[in-house]
């Protein structure tokens, strides 16, 4: 059976491609929402030196680091309603369960990623901006934050582009995104070549794009290490002229 590229450029330009695709891109953002947002407060948690915030976060990241993500989907769809009777109901849908259970996973790998951009700012920088009158939410919001931001941005990045891909687990749980799009096409023609080239070519544009707007975002942060690189180099010339 040869290549149809009728078949092929028939689905690049399908409905259904396009919403599958804008499905798993939508799956990704919203996972990596709730995953930045939990993961910050779990990479709060273990650069703490409080017992009792950082035995949370340490399980935490345990926990969803050992479990496989395709378990945590299935326990989110089929397990929970189960246990919740309020998650029977027709507002808990197949895209809110995947996001939910992507962010939850995503969370221990993202705590990972901030914590060690947070930890790799100078501490100075928090300690000066103490001493001038500074509170650590302001310390932290506009001292630390723009800097560890600017270092957790490629991984993060790669981060998001993974999830792209992982939202194809969301097949088990009925969710219609990019993948199964091309594998409801295949059951149905039995023409594979088609329909995963065209599923090849949709991620491919997708992951351009988002490796474009991950480049212009790192360019808006630059401005974080020229200040620093700056205030380095002052530093140096003070102490080469006696300034103190």
């Amino acid at each position: 059976m040869l290549f149809d590229p009728d078949i092929f450029f028939a689905q690049l330009v399908s409905t259904d491609y396009m919403k599958g695709a804008a499905l798993s891109v939508a799956v990704a953002v919203f996972s990596l929402i709730l995953a930045t947002v939990i993961g910050f407060f779990m990479a709060i948690g273990r650069t703490s030196r409080r017992t009792y915030l950082q035995a949370p976060a340490h399980f935490y990241v345990w926990f969803f680091r050992a479990i496989p993500a395709l378990l945590v989907l299935l326990i989110m769809w089929n397990a929970l309603p189960q246990l919740i009777p309020a998650l029977r109901a027709d507002w808990f849908s197949p895209f809110l369960a995947a996001s939910v259970g992507l962010g939850l996973v995503e969370a221990a790998f993202m705590s990972e990623i901030i914590r060690s951009a947070l930890l790799s700012v100078d501490e100075g920088q928090g300690l000066a901006g103490r001493a001038l009158g500074m509170s650590p939410a302001k310390v932290m919001l506009k001292v630390v934050l723009p800097q560890a931001i600017r270092i957790a941005l490629p991984p993060t990045g790669n981060e998001f582009i993974g999830l792209v891909k992982y939202s194809s687990l969301a097949s088990v749980i009925s969710l219609r995104e990019l993948l199964t799009t091309a594998q409801v096409g295949v059951n149905i023609t039995f023409r594979y070549a088609e329909y995963y080239a065209a599923a090849i070519i949709y991620y491919l544009v997708i992951v351009s794009v988002l490796s474009i707007l991950q480049s212009f975002v790192e360019k808006k942060f630059a401005w974080t290490s020229k200040t620093a690189k700056s205030k380095k180099g002052m530093d140096v010339v003070n102490t080469k002229v006696g300034i103190s």
